[in-house]
């Protein structure tokens, strides 16, 4: 899905409907909530109101540092008692309960009753395949995968797949919804486990744990390798952009191809999560954490300040997630612009 100029399409909807209130959820109404947008939200789990308003607070003090653009009136933030009351009214669900098959096939097959007929109903969901989830729904046409990015109030990719039922309009219309909050939705062409980024990523974890289990790396010089050179590429470029240089990426895969056949890394092959491999992981990543001496909460907001740093970089060049920030900021000030 290409980045368009904001249209009457893309203004943001009144009111959105969450279930579940952890992280992502937490961070979904975080998103929603400082676009303007009225919340209402199922957590079912104990303390959810609260861990949800520390997740607005975290994302309330990035947004000042992220955007010199005024922000909308704040929607509200209300914490009801059962699905039909989140679903009640809405004009996009978006469920984000546990990675559990049966757990949001329940979830939403409740909400896809009690919801309107023409209510988008979205999954949160890390790679379960969205024809599966539309199994016990009414109405399964308007349903399909929008899978953020921890934080999601921040992270501009949101990954949208469509499941055997879901309609054409379905995907322009979410899309449109994700666009207006500042996200760049990315619509997957096939329905696939994992859709595209979680399957990128996996297949560098799996080869990271490989180099700390065979001893060649610890987890702090993965990291380093990591975020002091590709990582920081790839935030702007992706892995092909400009990758054949000037000769092209035809030449430069006829010249470096065959070395991807060479046996630098384990593939898929994952390593035995063994009582001992697993303590080496964490002594390594306890040793990191207390060199670098920030609690959890600070190495949060570190994350944070950095993403929102790298996000204002990108938009001052007008590429990559720095246009998405843009064009985000264009809608926000054409709706919050005094009425002449």
């Amino acid at each position: 899905m290409t980045e368009h100029s904001t249209s009457m399409l893309d203004r943001p909807p009144g009111a959105v409907g969450l279930l579940g209130g952890g992280v992502i959820g937490g961070a979904w109404a975080a998103r929603f909530v400082l676009n303007g947008v009225n919340v209402q939200l199922y957590g079912p789990s104990a303390g959810a109101l609260d861990r949800v308003e520390k997740i607005v607070l975290k994302a309330r003090r990035a947004y000042r540092s992220l955007t010199q653009v005024p922000l909308p009136p704040e929607g509200s933030l209300t914490v009801v008692e059962s699905v039909a009351d989140a679903v009640r009214d809405v004009e996009l669900v978006q469920e984000s309960a546990p990675e559990r098959l049966d757990v949001k096939q329940q979830l939403l097959a409740v909400a896809s009753r009690a919801a309107a007929p023409d209510t988008l109903i979205c999954s949160s969901t890390s790679g379960l395949a969205p024809s599966l989830l539309q199994a016990e729904m009414n109405h399964p046409e308007r349903l399909l995968v929008a899978h953020p990015f921890n934080p999601a109030y921040l992270m501009p990719l949101v990954e949208l797949c469509a499941g055997q039922h879901t309609t054409p309009e379905t995907l322009a219309r979410a899309s449109a919804i994700y666009r207006s909050v500042g996200m760049h939705p990315l619509v997957v062409r096939k329905e696939v486990d994992g859709f595209i980024a979680n399957r990128l990523q996996e297949a560098m974890w799996r080869e990271a744990l490989w180099l700390v289990h065979d001893g060649v790396a610890t987890v702090e010089e993965v990291d380093d390798a990591v975020r002091y050179s590709f990582g920081l590429r790839r935030a702007i470029l992706g892995p092909f952009r400009i990758g054949g240089g000037a000769a092209g990426m035809r030449r430069y895969m006829e010249q470096w191809g065959p070395m991807l056949k060479y046996p630098w890394t384990k593939l898929t092959d994952v390593p035995e999560l063994t009582d001992a491999f697993l303590d080496r992981l964490a002594e390594q990543s306890e040793l990191q954490a207390s060199v670098e001496n920030l609690t959890f909460p600070e190495l949060e907001e570190k994350r944070d300040d950095c993403l929102v740093s790298l996000l204002q970089a990108l938009r001052a060049q007008r590429y990559g997630a720095g246009e998405t920030l843009a064009r985000w900021e264009k809608g926000l000030r054409e709706r919050t612009a005094p009425a002449q």
